[in-house]
């Protein structure tokens, strides 16, 4: 009865399709024996380490195997508790499938290959970033990134048509971020997701797997793992909120928005994370940021409060009239409607907004601009954190204008007590 109780367990798990366990009642109704003999085979077979038993307690689901690392003592333990062993599923153990299964089976899939040999459904793989890049790009996929978590799937317009090989047809439920101690960072796909990837496709993913030690984001942790809500926002989803709040205020002044654009609806695909830590990825991200914070100031706000003009004389004594540039204007204005106690926020904010403008206009050039450098992931982080900061201070001065006290407007709670992720 041992092997053919294996043997059972086996087929399940191999030709389920999805990896599945067996269930303790499954087993229990097809072999006919005392629930007594039952426990001593499967007390075996896991003394053998040819079986791994999934209980409800570890895992919500034991219907699949999330994770590796069930301890066989801890398993033999828990084997005499009749009532956990009821909502138990049965595996075969890495050991045993070893032995098993077929070289060639899955052998142009390396994520399925590594399920059928017993890893964790939920165990994830780390990816050079740049992965990301093929699916950005190309107009036939959906690419969805929140710079926590994201997934990719195909327009509907390709979808099971021949406009599209059907090997290309890919759809990645979730995927999400991880880092190494020193913050480098890297794509997070569970093995699950992968397995649903066709075989070409795995290849892609695999040619750019990543060695070493990453933690998942802990925010797509929670929501993944733990079935949570994250606990903060991204940088780039508080930056664009404080736009639209900060123009929502403008409209409580009475005044017109201080930003042409908010992106509340249009954020750009390619404000997030950089996907290729370059030098001219790095460049490029400087241009879009210079665009959506000084680039994109409205003059009509400052309309009947300030020169918009400045007037120079030349030596020949001509006067030569000429606008004020869109950070000079707030300056201006600031200075005649705001008198902060500490003006150390004030001029972080405008070192911040001249250092982006400076850094657009004269660009660092290289002749490896292509060559990948993490410290380019870190530059990136350390701008944008500058970035934020200085909208949010913008955020925070018209928080004080009376008719915004009177009438302020929805300030989300995330937002407003500032937990916001900068990784």
């Amino acid at each position: 009865m041992k092997n053919e109780l294996l043997a059972a367990i086996t087929a399940q798990y191999l030709d389920s399709g999805d990896f599945n366990g067996l269930s303790y009642h499954f087993i229990a109704r097809k072999f006919a024996v005392t629930p007594e003999e039952l426990m001593k085979q499967l007390e075996e077979l896991l003394t053998a380490d040819q079986i791994e038993i999934i209980y409800g307690d570890y895992h919500p689901n034991p219907h699949i195997k999330a994770f590796e690392g069930f301890k066989k003592e801890a398993q033999l333990e828990k084997l005499a508790d009749t009532e956990l062993l009821q909502q138990a599923c049965i595996y075969p153990s890495r050991n045993h499938l070893k032995y098993v299964v077929p070289e060639a089976l899955y052998k142009d899939s390396p994520y399925s290959k590594e399920l059928a040999l017993g890893a964790g459904q939920l165990d994830f793989r780390a990816f050079d970033v740049s992965v990301l890049e093929f699916y950005r790009n190309d107009p036939r996929y959906h690419y969805d990134n929140n710079d926590i978590s994201g997934w990719i799937s195909v327009h509907d317009e390709y979808f099971e048509s021949d406009k599209m090989a059907e090997s290309d047809q890919a759809l990645l439920e979730s995927f999400g971020f991880c880092y190494t101690e020193e913050l480098d960072r890297a794509v997070a796909v569970f093995l699950r997701y992968l397995h649903d990837l066709s075989p070409e496709h795995q290849q892609i993913w695999k040619a750019k797997e990543l060695v070493g030690d990453y933690d998942l984001h802990p925010d797509y942790y929670r929501n993944s793992i733990l079935g949570d809500w994250g606990t903060r926002l991204s940088i780039f989803d508080a930056f664009v909120q404080e736009l639209v709040i900060i123009n929502k205020m403008c409209e409580a002044m009475g005044k017109p928005p201080l930003f042409r654009e908010s992106f509340e609806h249009s954020r750009p695909r390619e404000f997030g994370f950089l996907l290729r830590p370059t030098l001219s990825e790095f460049n490029a991200f400087v241009h879009l940021l210079d665009k959506m914070m000084s680039d994109n100031i409205n003059k009509n706000f400052f309309e009947h409060d300030i020169e918009l003009e400045d007037e120079e004389v030349r030596k020949d004594g001509k006067i030569i009239v000429k606008p004020k540039g869109t950070i000079r204007l707030l300056q201006d204005w600031l200075e005649k409607n705001f008198r902060p106690a500490d003006p150390t926020p004030l001029i972080e904010m405008f070192t911040a907004l001249k250092k982006i403008r400076n850094i657009r206009q004269k660009p660092a050039h290289s002749i490896k601009e292509n060559e990948f450098d993490q410290k380019y992931f870190k530059q990136q982080r350390l701008l944008m954190k500058d970035a934020y900061n200085a909208i949010r201070t913008v955020r925070l001065i018209f928080a004080n204008y009376p008719r915004v006290k009177a009438a302020p407007p929805e300030i989300g709670k995330l937002l407003y007590e500032g937990k916001i992720w900068d990784i």
